[in-house]
């Protein structure tokens, strides 16, 4: 059954003027695989695809820009937020991320014009491009409102420099004064409104609004009607020139449609192609290493038990192919006892595979396997924990994208209207 991955790796392949034997040398699949894609009968993969594409466009020169906007990937983990505006028609022209593992991943699913930078912290914000949209998932840290209060006391000048020095919001807040773009979209843990008594909350806002000019809008958005798990995450947006945007239009899939966790779990039937180490055999059965042993299921009903007997709900989550699962978290190879997949009586429960992790994310579709994970299974957990929900990006997205278009549009006017 032809998808619309496959169709484009057949459509990318006959542009870059390649028969399947050259495409196969290319890409460094066996022609068998390549049959495979084109005829619908599993999925391509995400580096194969975008370098046919790339050869496709080499091909077939176009003009170089043609994007309608362009964007920064900051605190880029392994590129969610990133997949979300390119499926708007954004273009990347700056990533940063500290990890080397997250870039490991980044770098194997990404055709980029530029190497994907380290620590943020190190970098001048002028050695920054232009871009329109600034995107960063930063992480959560507190700020001192006391240090604020006292310099208004005192009548001294103070800004985000003093209010926000040493945290990471700083590094962001930085380049948003030196760049000005005309949008940004920042991503966080729910509890950032609540983090250290709602301090932390009130300088972002603050910086935001008063310091950097910005009109902002924030909700926080559970990621259930899009993947098969309660995820809750903040997104604040912000926009300049005077242009307006609410979380209010956002409209999430109609709960007859939400997923269930059976949409992105292996069959284990035959209908998918194996995939080592994930899965093996000729039916690609989920491999033995993601059953618990004996001793760590033990040890999980014990604690689970001992924290019921005390009134506590603390405890391991154990779902099936009808469940919705709790968040997953960056500790889930530690025991993965936040989603434990049900393998009826005779069996221990077992660990999602890092290739469910990945279609639990929406980094790949349901029964898909596009998304390149070139690390070991410890970091690739890691790495989906801590990342954002493509679908509900891409839909943050599409509700963001005609106010971006305006947001540049009137940016344009005013400088012309200088000059």
């Amino acid at each position: 059954m032809e998808t619309p991955l496959t169709s484009e790796f057949s459509e990318s392949r006959e542009r870059a003027g390649l028969t399947v034997e050259e495409a196969a040398e290319r890409t460094g699949y066996t022609v068998r695989t390549i049959y495979r894609w084109e005829k619908g009968e599993s999925q391509p993969r995400r580096a194969a695809l975008d370098l046919m594409q790339r050869l496709a466009a080499e091909a077939n020169p176009q003009p170089r820009d043609n994007a309608d906007f362009t964007f920064i990937d900051l605190f880029a983990g392994i590129g969610g937020m990133r997949l979300g505006f390119e499926s708007v028609g954004g273009r990347c022209v700056f990533t940063s991320e500290w990890d080397k593992h997250s870039r490991k991943t980044y770098q194997a699913n990404f055709v980029s014009n530029h190497p994907v930078a380290g620590d943020i912290t190190e970098i001048e914000a002028s050695d920054i491009p232009e871009h329109d949209v600034l995107l960063a998932g930063f992480p959560c840290q507190p700020f001192s409102i006391a240090g604020v209060s006292k310099k208004n006391s005192l009548g001294r000048q103070h800004g985000f420099r003093c209010d926000t020095q040493g945290t990471l919001f700083f590094d962001v807040a930085r380049i948003i004064e030196h760049r000005q773009p005309s949008a940004f979209l920042l991503e966080n843990v729910k509890n950032l409104q609540s983090h250290d008594k709602g301090n932390t909350f009130k300088v972002i806002q603050s910086v935001l609004e008063n310091e950097l000019g910005y009109s902002i809008d924030f909700r926080v958005i559970d990621a259930k009607p899009w993947v098969p798990q309660h995820r809750e995450r903040i997104f604040i947006a912000g926009f300049r020139n005077d242009v307006r945007f609410s979380f209010d239009k956002l409209k999430p899939p109609a709960p007859e449609s939400w997923p269930r966790l059976g949409q992105i779990l292996h069959p284990e039937d035959g209908t998918e192609e194996s995939e080592e180490p994930f899965t093996t055999g000729r039916k690609a059965a989920v491999a033995s290493k993601y059953t618990l042993t004996e001793h760590l299921w033990q040890y999980l009903q014990n604690y689970a038990a001992k924290h019921r007997a005390k009134g506590n709900g603390f405890g391991f989550g154990l779902v099936g192919p009808y469940d919705v699962a709790r968040t997953l978290s960056a500790r889930y190879y530690k025991d993965g006892s936040e989603i434990l997949i049900d393998q009826g009586r005779r069996k221990r429960p077992r660990r999602l595979t890092p290739r469910e992790c990945a279609r639990l994310m929406g980094f790949d579709t349901p029964r898909g396997a596009e998304f390149e994970i070139p690390v070991s299974d410890t970091q690739a957990y890691r790495q989906f924990g801590n990342s954002v929900a493509v679908p509900v990006v891409k839909t943050v997205a599409e509700l963001m994208k005609p106010s971006i278009v305006e947001a540049i549009r009137s940016r344009r006017q005013r400088t012309l209207f200088r000059a």
